[in-house]
């Protein structure tokens, strides 16, 4: 082995030309790391070097006097640049090991490496530097200051490259993630919280001191400013305006920037602007050093890959602002109503009431005035709600006709609410007087869930709707079980019909003069599992709230029919069947041709079938049920108008109606051996005559009745003194026994 002495002043043998003095600004630093085992290479290579700046950078020495010793320094100090590393130390190869583990353990690419040796036999130049990625190799023998500082500024600059590359690498690869990430968020405030962080973390800064500002309006004024997202210590400012961070540079450097549309940068901060001329805003990060020209690089391709982000949240935003404020009234709509409902049931539900209002006959005002008087009026009732409770409660526009309040139950008080609706309002040249009806729920007594309040809030206002003589409900827990009883009953109503297992029953209807048989009252049976039968006067009402009438309204039409057919067919040709008709099968455009269609499917007479319908009917819709009839009635098919007295109905839709029948309630019948339900009676059975009309009293059940309306002219009776409705079956036994008799 070459001793070391013959090379300790390798150093400072003779070069063809000085090296020429060095008088670049430093700005900055490079690590060198010097690994020897001999502690005087130590001193003369930083002896030769100490003046040495390269790339304007000055040069910062280390050392290392073994292998494991220079390996675990650059396990801690990832930025070294440059390695000047002898072979030959605690073994022959020790230098080249440190150079495997480099590369192949610490995983450090970026790192420059020049060997230097003083046995040059011992390692083949070629094959070390095909093997390892070693920037130089040298012996000390041939090394003048000249080399090794041409060496050096060599090796420097590749690793200057190589790291610019791979930064750019890294950095497009963050701006490829940071953009995925960002473009998924929908929430703004995030979205820009997200700009804030990933920037910082692209050019290698902890996200502190920083904020995104918003122009709303004019941008040259700072309090139409708005902090949209911030990291740091000025976290607590999102959704504030600028003005509230009581920072003068950062007002001034953000509102510089969305004026002017550039991007500022300052050894102290960097401002930087994004969007376009309809959305923008000013990312200001607190850098406290410049920015190089490579990271300045990597935030332009970032701000480009994330404007249309920007552009699609801001988007997004406006939808979501749409799907929750009310446009007309710019109150929050129901899906906001629900959340604060939710929100004021979470922190303060004691002693406070959700209120829904809903204004009576509003559909009135659309029709008759037109739509725009129509929403005219909707804003004034907003405004009168705000002026009488828009301190203490919230209000919200739940639907066409329907407004939600939420607010202290003193102050939401049934009197209160009726005073909004005291005086007329005023839409366009119209001063309208309108009513409202109120539903109320304390919300102690509710659900947590926002949907499920308004739910309960609904089922009062829906009481209150069907009450005489009050306007409001309060919720009580009694009334969602009662609700949910209707929706089982209804359910199971729909199933039952579906799978055919209602029945239709005949009563006998018996001319006074002969008590023949002649006709036939429809009455719908709904029939139970354990033998009993559900009353018609719960199921039909809830048919008709559903709209499931119009589909079994056709099924009894159909069913009738076929009666009919059955009857003639056995020899009772002259007998009529009566079908009672609900508004529902009225509304039904289809339904007048729907039964002209069923009349001759079956091939029966038109005046074997009889249709009833009863005071309210007429009374709900006349212009429709009248039409309807005088088509039906041009057809042949006879029309009975029944439960007559009982909805106080006008004289002169009972001119208008095409009737051949007046049915006299039971309730008259059975009060007919009083004054007054004889006076009734007496008077409905002659003005039947005086029209012209057959009349039938129902729910005779004593001879004494059956002789009353017989001395009064009725024509024909019905009930239990005849015959009970019954089935199909039984009704063809009993019409054939009366004939026999």
């Amino acid at each position: 082995m070459v001793s070391k002495e013959t090379d300790d002043d390798f150093l400072f043998l003779a070069e063809d030309e000085p090296a020429a003095p060095v008088n670049e600004q430093t700005l900055g630093e490079w690590h060198l790391l010097i690994v020897d085992d001999d502690e005087e290479i130590h001193t003369v290579t930083k002896l030769a070097l100490s003046d040495l700046t390269v790339l304007g950078r000055r040069l910062v020495f280390h050392h290392a006097y073994s292998g494991k010793e220079a390996v675990e320094f650059l396990r801690h100090n990832p930025e070294t640049a440059l390695v000047l590393l002898d072979v030959v130390m605690e073994t022959d190869d020790a230098g080249l090991r440190v150079v495997q583990r480099i590369r192949d353990e610490l995983m450090m690419d970026e790192l420059r490496i020049v060997l230097r040796t003083g046995q040059p036999g011992y390692a083949p130049e070629e094959n070390v530097i095909k093997e390892y990625d070693i920037n130089d190799y040298k012996t000390k023998t041939e090394l003048t200051r000249s080399k090794l500082v041409t060496s050096i500024i060599a090796s420097l600059r590749s690793y200057q490259q190589i790291r610019t590359i791979n930064q750019s690498r890294r950095g497009l690869q963050k701006i490829i993630n940071a953009g995925a990430n960002l473009l998924e968020q929908h929430s703004l405030h995030e979205f820009s919280e997200g700009v804030v962080t990933q920037i910082s973390s692209l050019i290698g800064l902890h996200a502190e001191g920083v904020l995104c500002a918003q122009i709303e309006d004019d941008g040259s004024a700072s309090e139409n400013i708005y902090v949209l997202g911030a990291a740091g210590n000025y976290a607590p400012y999102i959704k504030c305006q600028l003005d509230r961070l009581d920072n003068e540079r950062i007002v001034e450097q953000i509102s510089k920037c969305l004026t002017t549309r550039q991007h500022l940068f300052t050894d102290k901060d960097t401002v930087l602007y994004l969007g376009n001329e309809t959305h923008s805003a000013a990312v200001y990060i607190e850098t406290n050093r410049p920015i190089d020209a490579l990271d300045r690089q990597l935030i332009e391709v970032f701000l480009s890959n994330i404007s249309i982000g920007y552009e699609n949240v801001t988007l997004f935003q406006q939808l979501k602002h749409a799907a929750y404020i009310d446009p007309l009234t710019k109150t929050p709509n129901r899906n906001e109503f629900i959340q604060i409902l939710q929100d004021t049931k979470r922190y303060e539900a004691e002693n406070n009431v959700a209120v829904l209002i809903d204004i009576n006959h509003f559909s009135d005002v659309n029709d008759g005035l037109g739509q725009d008087v129509g929403n005219e009026l909707l804003i004034a009732v907003t405004f009168r709600l705000i002026e009488h409770f828009g301190v203490t409660a919230q209000l919200g526009r739940i639907g066409a006709d329907v407004f939600g309040l939420v607010g202290p139950e003193s102050e939401l008080t049934p009197e209160r609410l009726q005073a909004v609706f005291n005086q007329p309002f005023h839409a366009s040249e119209h001063a309208l007087q309108v009513d409202a009806t109120f539903g109320l729920c304390r919300l102690i007594d509710t659900a947590t869930q926002g949907l499920t309040i308004l739910k309960h809030v609904y089922i009062a206002l829906n009481k209150a709707k069907k009450q005489i003589g009050t306007n409001y409900q309060y919720y009580i827990a009694d009334m969602e079980e009662e609700m949910a009883e209707r929706l089982a009953l209804l359910r199971m109503l729909r199933q039952d019909f579906s799978n055919d297992r209602l029945e239709l029953w005949y009563q006998p209807q018996v001319s006074l003069k002969n008590h023949q048989v002649v006709g036939m009252e429809a009455l719908l049976r709904w029939p139970q599992a354990n033998g009993q039968f559900i009353s018609p006067a719960v199921f039909i009402p809830l048919a008709e709230y559903s709209g499931l009438i119009v589909e079994i309204g056709s099924w009894v039409l159909e069913q009738a029919c076929i009666q009919v057919k059955k009857l003639e067919q056995q020899g009772f040709s002259e007998l009529r069947i009566a079908v009672n008709v609900s508004m529902p099968q009225f509304r039904n455009h289809g339904f007048v041709q729907s039964v002209i269609d069923c009349v001759n499917r079956y091939q029966v007479r038109p005046a074997s079938l009889e249709l009833e319908i009863t005071e309210s009917v007429v009374m709900d819709e006349p212009k429709i049920v009248i039409e309807a009839l005088q088509k039906l009635k041009s057809f042949g098919i006879k029309v009975a108008i029944d439960d007559f007295g009982i909805g106080f109905s006008s004289l002169s839709y009972l001119q208008q109606l095409p009737l051949d029948r007046i049915k006299v309630d039971r309730a008259f019948i059975r009060d007919i051996n009083q004054a007054a339900g004889e006076v009734i009676a007496e008077t409905i059975i002659s003005l039947g005559k005086r029209l012209h009309l057959s009349t039938i009293a129902e729910g005779v059940e004593t001879k004494d009745q059956e002789q009353a309306v017989k001395a009064m002219g009725c024509d024909e009776v019905q009930g239990f003194m005849y015959a009970k409705p019954m089935p199909p079956d039984e009704l063809l036994l009993f019409l054939q026994q009366q004939k026999r008799d």
